[in-house]
């Protein structure tokens, strides 16, 4: 997971002996499918811009649409098979063999700084700047965000008068909630809830994707952990609380990218990418890509022509 990455993950990721957010399908910090491939070996083709991506739609679809962008201006630019969580497409990246992966600012910031307090937009982005590893840069924010959220059906919302999180933590004692397994122990999770709105559920479910969403609908859970542009939310009536403690941050959508592959050129592209990505656009995409099942590549395509950016 707009936007959270396991502990769980972490451990396969040692397993392998490597040393190395949410709900719906949709998910900015974390696992998507709950499994995390290995870290890539070797580097990336010299010349070559290898694009990573975490293992959940949203991530693989805008990593399609750098390598479209790019590959358009004459750059050469690769995408692969999904990675896995944060933990193993960071420690990719800083070895080399990927160059390039769609982040999400506040996550990324708070997965390197838990106690940040930066939730504006610029905010965020200055202090993960200040926060990345060497050798590594964030590109130009997009005004695409996809973020966190605790969301309800409308008939436990109607049920319980549900506008805000708060509100959800009068009846805490009857909440199981929906999310995947990281989010037990996320800032941007229950502990962020519970430090902030005293949000303690009576039952946890861990859960990827779709069952997510699910689990919400036959009343499984009465709350999860759903990111903002996930279609679940408009196609079935859901309801976002409101935040207004901002457990959840800005999770506008950054290239963070291997300063040794980017050139001024690269710079460019991409920097154009994110001028034209907004929410909208991006739901719109995700909708297609996850709820009318077309290929991620070619819908990235045509955002790319579309967009005036081949």
């Amino acid at each position: 997971m707009k936007r959270t990455l396991s502990a769980t993950a972490l451990g396969i990721a040692a397993t392998l002996a490597l040393a190395a957010c949410g709900g719906g399908s949709s998910n900015p910090l974390g696992t998507g499918s709950g499994s995390s491939a290995a870290v890539p070996t070797g580097g990336a083709e010299a010349g070559t811009i290898h694009v990573g991506a975490a293992n959940f739609p949203e991530s693989q679809l805008i990593a399609d649409i750098y390598a479209a962008a790019l590959n358009a201006k004459g750059l050469k630019a690769t995408t692969g098979d999904p990675i896995g969580a944060r933990e193993v497409y960071l420690k990719a990246l800083q070895q080399g063999s990927i160059d390039l992966v769609p982040e999400y600012a506040y996550s990324l910031l708070t997965f390197y700084e838990p106690s940040a307090t930066q939730t504006a937009p610029d905010a965020v982005r200055a202090a993960l700047t200040k926060k990345l590893p060497a050798g590594e840069i964030v590109l130009d924010a997009a005004a695409a965000e996809d973020s966190n959220t605790v969301t309800v059906t409308k008939e436990t919302a109607d049920k319980w008068g549900l506008q805000t999180i708060g509100d959800l933590a009068k009846h805490s004692s009857e909440v199981t909630f929906a999310a995947p397994a990281e989010f037990q122990t996320r800032e941007q999770g229950l502990k962020g809830l519970k430090e902030k709105y005293n949000l303690v559920p009576k039952s946890f479910r861990a859960l990827q994707g779709t069952a997510i969403v699910q689990a919400l609908k036959n009343g499984q859970a009465q709350a999860a952990n759903i990111f903002t542009t996930d279609p679940s939310i408009k196609a079935d009536g859901f309801v976002v609380l409101k935040d207004p403690k901002h457990v959840f941050g800005s999770d506008n959508v950054v290239p963070l990218i291997r300063k040794a592959k980017a050139s001024a050129k690269v710079q460019s592209v991409l920097n154009a990418v994110q001028a034209k990505l907004t929410t909208d656009k991006l739901a719109a995409m995700d909708k297609q890509v996850q709820v009318d099942h077309k290929d991620a590549a070619s819908v990235a395509k045509l955002f790319v022509s579309d967009n005036g950016l081949g």
